[in-house]
């Protein structure tokens, strides 16, 4: 019954990467015990987008086998790499704007969180060396950033993540006024120098603009790809389409973008405003929309007292999208790394 179980499930595809889950290894596990079956499928990401979709599928196909009678469904999950960005780090994600004021910290902070709460191994990295805000947001701004015994930097744990940020390396309150050169110097430090460990995920806040920083990071490491985080508005999505430029030149891989602030539910009619406009990003092009994040004040309270919104409030409109669009970009990040592992096979197999 065995054999007839895996060329059932060999019918079941993952529905991002069009192939089937025996030919991908993500059957980790067949068990058969009289009419019982119980499959592990191992996912490519433990923040799948589709796991209900693969579950109902697989339950479907074994169902066919004759003598069957129950289906077990269980997960496990591996995030694959083609090549991996640092030693330790799969993934190297960037968030970025053409302008400040459109909510990338923020949606920078709760991908990273979404992503960790859902099973994944996270990094956050605040590359936004002027303006860090990461550590108020994740509720450790009086926390400062120690040497290991390898002498490289020890990030800071916090909400299930690692992060380190400039915030929690220079006096409170004080300005940095540096150079490129000072900036590249740092931003190396961040990503080389810093005791990061095995991460499946390192998302890194970036900036505003097409800047120095932007340019070092690109330039130092293997990029996975870029989020672009945007609000409807025309004067924002020209700055948008202008970062998203940039990483076309720096031949990063733009892996959505993200509406900010999108609409605004009135918390005592229900009824729906669109303040800056809606839908307006879909206008930046053929990248994938992940998701468009309501405006909702607790967003902003829960950053002011240091926890992610989808941490404190999961439930929240503004949480559960924010939270999906984690899962969205999970799942672009699966499909690049398929790509990307199937362009490294030989044109030609040798079969001994």
């Amino acid at each position: 019954m065995r054999d007839a179980v895996l060329s059932a499930l060999s019918t079941v595809n993952d529905p991002e990467l069009h192939r089937d889950l025996v030919s991908l290894g993500m059957i980790e596990q067949v068990q058969i015990e009289a009419g019982a079956v119980h499959v592990k499928v191992n996912l490519t990401t433990p923040a799948c987008p589709l796991k209900g979709q693969i579950e109902s599928d697989v339950r479907a196909a074994v169902l066919t086998v004759p003598g069957v009678q129950t289906v077990n469904v269980t997960f496990g999950a591996t995030v694959r790499a083609a090549q991996p960005a640092l030693p330790g780090v799969k993934h190297v994600v960037l968030v970025g704007s053409g302008k400040g004021g459109v909510g990338k910290s923020s949606v920078a902070v709760n991908l990273a969180a979404a992503l960790a709460r859902d099973g994944a191994r996270v990094g956050l990295l605040d590359a936004d060396v002027y303006g860090p805000s990461v550590a108020h947001m994740m509720g450790q701004g009086g926390a400062k950033i120690t040497a290991n015994a390898e002498r490289k930097m020890q990030p800071i744990e916090a909400h299930g993540l690692r992060f380190i940020s400039m915030a929690n390396l220079s006096p409170a309150g004080q300005a940095l006024v540096w150079r490129g050169p000072m900036l590249h110097s740092a931003v190396q430090q961040f990503v080389k120098d810093a005791a990061w460990g095995e991460l499946d995920y390192l998302i890194v806040d970036l900036p505003p603009g097409t800047g120095d920083v932007q340019l070092s990071l690109t330039q130092t490491i293997q990029v996975t790809g870029a989020v672009i985080v945007a609000t409807p508005q025309d004067v924002a999505l020209i700055d948008a389409a202008r970062a998203i430029d940039m990483f076309r030149k720096a031949s990063v891989p733009v892996l959505g973008v993200i509406e900010n602030m999108s609409y605004f539910v009135a918390p005592d009619t229900g009824i729906t405003y669109d303040l800056f406009g809606r839908g307006g990003s879909r206008r930046l092009g053929e990248y994938p929309l992940l998701g468009e994040i309501p405006l909702e004040v607790a967003v902003r309270q829960d950053a002011d007292a240091g926890t992610p919104a989808v941490l404190a409030h999961p439930q929240a409109p503004a949480a559960l999208a924010l939270a999906q669009a984690a899962r969205v970009l999970a799942g672009q990040i699966s499909v690049r790394a398929d790509q990307r592992a199937l362009a490294d096979l030989p044109d030609q197999l040798t079969v001994v």
